[in-house]
C-alpha cells in the first residue's frame, strides 16, 4: 500500500479519490467564501450598534478580503513545503478563533483585527491550497471538477444568507458570530480529506538539478531520486533553496500571465462591493429585511448554476479551445448588470439582476483557476494561485471603502455601480484585445514560417536530375544539379 502510494503517476487520475478532493474543496469555498459574503448582512447591524458611517464599516469586508488573498501565497508556501492538510486545518483553527472573539467586540477596531485580519488569514491558509489540489487530481474534467467544487460558495450564500438573519434575530449580531465561529472548524474536516498527489511534472528530479552545480559532489547521488523541493533540501546551501523558490515563481515573467494579472486587478475591484452593498442598497429602495437577504440567497443558489454549467460547457470538445473568450464574455456581463444596478429600484426588478449577477460571476470564478493553470500548467498551479488570489487583496481592500466613501459624498450608490461596472467592463477588453494582439503579432510569424519551407520538385534529364528551390526573399529560380544513380537505369 505504501509503495502504491509513493509512485509517481503520469498524469491526474481524472476520478477516484479526486471526487473527495472535490467534496473537501467544495466545503472550503463553502465556510470561507460563502461565510465572507455573508459578513454583508452584519452590515446594517453593526453600523447602527457602533453608530458609524458607511466608509468606516465597510472596512471590516474589506479586510476580511484583503487578509484571505493578500495571505494566499502563504497558504501556498505551506501547502508547498508542510502539507496541504496542515495548512488547511491550521487555517479553519485561526477563522474560527477570529469568528468567536468578533462575538466579544467592542468596538469597529477590535472586529477589524479579530474579524477582519485572524479570519482572513484562517481563510487564506485554507482557500488557494484546496483549489490548487483540485487542479492536480484533474485534467479532462477540470472545468467541471472545478465547477462543482466552486459551486460551494453559491450554495453556501443561498443556505447561510436566511440562516444568518435568522441567527441575528434570534440571538442578535454577537451570538451569530459565535454559532459562524462553531461552524467553521469544520475547516479542519476539509483538511484531513486533502490526499497528497505525486505527479511526474511535479517533480524535478536531481539530473535536472546538477546541470546549475549548486550541490556538493558528496551529495549528488542522494539528489538523484530526490525532489529538489524535498525537506531534506534544509540541508543543503542556501543557494539550493534561492534556485527552488525561483523555479516556483518563474512564471511571473510570463506575458500571458502578465497580461491576465493586470485584468484581475481591474475585475477584483468592480466584483467586491457589489457583495457589500447589495443589501444596503436594497433596503435604502424600500426592500423589507427578509427580501434582502433573499435577493442574496437567489444570487448565491444561480451562483451554483454558473459554476456547474459553464464549467459542464467548457469541458466540451466545441468549447474547451473557447475558454479565453467564455470567461471574458462572463466578466463583461457581471460589468454591464453593474451598470443597471441604480435604475433598479424595487424587489421584482432586483430579482432579475440577482439572476443575471449570480450566474455570469459563477461562470467565471469557476474559470480563473482553469485559466491560470492553461497559462502557467499544473506543476506551477498552487503557486501561481497564491499570487492570483494575492492580486486581489488591494481591490478588496480599496474598493469597499472607495465605494462607501462615494455614498457617503454622493448621497447615492449610483457612482458606486457604475465604478464597479465600468471597471469590470475594462477586465474584459484588456484581454480581449491582448489576445487579438498576440493573434496578429503571430499571424505573419506563421507567413514567414511557411515562406521560409523550402520547396523542392526533383525531375529528371537523361541522367542528371534537377532540383528547383524556392526561398523567400529570392523569386529566381535555381537549377541544382544533383548526382543521383537511381534515375540512371531510366
Amino acid at each position: 500500500m505504501a509503495s502504491s502510494r509513493g509512485a509517481r503517476r503520469a498524469g491526474p487520475p481524472d476520478g477516484g479519490w479526486g471526487w473527495m478532493i472535490v467534496a473537501g474543496c467544495f466545503l472550503v469555498t463553502i465556510c470561507t467564501r460563502a461565510v465572507t459574503r455573508c459578513i454583508s448582512i452584519f452590515f446594517v447591524e453593526f453600523q447602527a450598534y457602533f453608530g458609524q458611517d458607511y466608509a468606516r464599516t465597510a472596512w471590516i469586508h474589506s479586510i476580511v478580503d484583503c487578509a484571505t488573498m493578500l495571505c494566499a501565497p502563504l497558504g501556498s508556501l505551506i501547502s508547498n513545503h508542510v502539507s496541504c492538510q496542515v495548512g488547511i486545518m491550521l487555517g479553519g483553527l485561526l477563522a474560527s478563533t477570529g469568528l468567536i472573539l468578533s462575538s466579544f467586540a467592542a468596538s469597529l477596531e477590535h472586529l477589524y483585527l479579530s474579524l477582519g485580519v485572524l479570519t482572513g488569514l484562517g481563510f487564506a491558509l485554507c482557500y488557494s491550497p484546496a483549489i490548487a489540489m483540485v487542479g492536480k487530481y484533474f485534467n479532462k474534467r477540470k472545468a467541471l471538477a472545478y465547477g462543482i467544487a466552486m459551486s460551494g460558495s453559491g450554495i453556501g450564500t443561498f443556505i447561510l444568507a436566511p440562516v444568518v438573519q435568522l441567527l441575528i434575530e434570534q440571538f442578535s449580531w454577537r451570538g451569530a458570530l459565535l454559532i459562524l465561529g462553531g461552524f467553521v472548524l469544520n475547516l479542519c474536516v476539509c483538511g484531513a480529506l486533502m490526499r497528497p498527489i505525486s505527479l511526474k511534472e511535479d517533480c524535478k528530479t536531481g539530473p535536472e538539478f546538477l546541470e546549475q552545480n549548486y550541490v556538493p559532489e558528496k551529495e549528488k547521488q542522494d539528489l538523484k531520486q530526490m525532489s529538489i523541493c524535498s525537506p531534506l533540501f534544509k540541508l543543503w546551501p542556501h543557494e539550493c533553496l534561492c534556485y527552488c523558490s525561483w523555479k516556483e515563481y518563474d512564471f511571473l515573467l510570463m506575458p500571458g500571465f502578465m497580461v491576465l494579472a493586470v485584468s484581475i486587478l481591474f475585475m477584483a475591484y468592480g466584483c467586491s462591493p457589489l457583495f457589500v452593498y447589495l443589501v444596503p442598497y436594497a433596503l435604502s429602495v424600500g426592500v423589507s429585511h427578509h427580501q434582502a437577504a433573499f435577493l442574496m440567497s437567489i444570487l448565491g443558489v444561480i451562483d451554483i448554476i454558473g459554476n456547474i454549467t459553464f464549467g459542464w460547457l467548457t469541458d466540451r470538445r466545441c468549447l474547451k479551445k473557447h475558454r479565453y473568450f467564455c470567461y471574458l464574455f462572463a466578466v463583461g456581463m457581471d460589468g454591464l448588470c453593474c451598470l443597471f444596478l441604480p435604475v433598479l429600484q424595487s424587489f421584482p426588478l432586483l430579482v432579475p439582476f440577482s439572476f443575471t449577477f449570480g450566474y455570469f460571476d459563477g461562470a467565471y470564478v469557476t474559470l480563473i483557476p482553469v485559466m491560470t493553470a492553461d497559462v502557467v500548467g499544473t506543476s506551477l498551479l498552487s503557486s501561481a494561485l497564491g499570487v492570483v488570489y494575492f492580486l486581489h487583496a488591494i481591490p478588496y481592500l480599496v474598493s469597499p471603502p472607495v465605494a462607501g466613501w462615494l455614498v457617503d459624498t454622493t448621497g447615492s450608490y449610483t457612482a458606486s455601480f457604475l465604478l464597479c461596472g465600468f471597471s469590470m467592463i475594462f477586465s474584459s477588453a484588456l484581454l480581449c484585445f491582448a489576445r487579438l494582439a498576440k493573434k496578429i503579432k503571430r499571424t505573419p510569424l506563421q507567413s514567414l514560417t511557411g515562406n521560409m519551407a523550402l520547396k523542392q520538385h526533383i525531375w529528371t534529364n537523361g541522367a542528371i536530375a534537377y532540383s528547383v528551390t524556392a526561398e523567400l526573399d529570392q523569386r529566381d529560380v535555381e537549377f541544382l544539379p544533383v548526382d543521383t544513380n537511381s534515375f540512371s537505369n531510366r
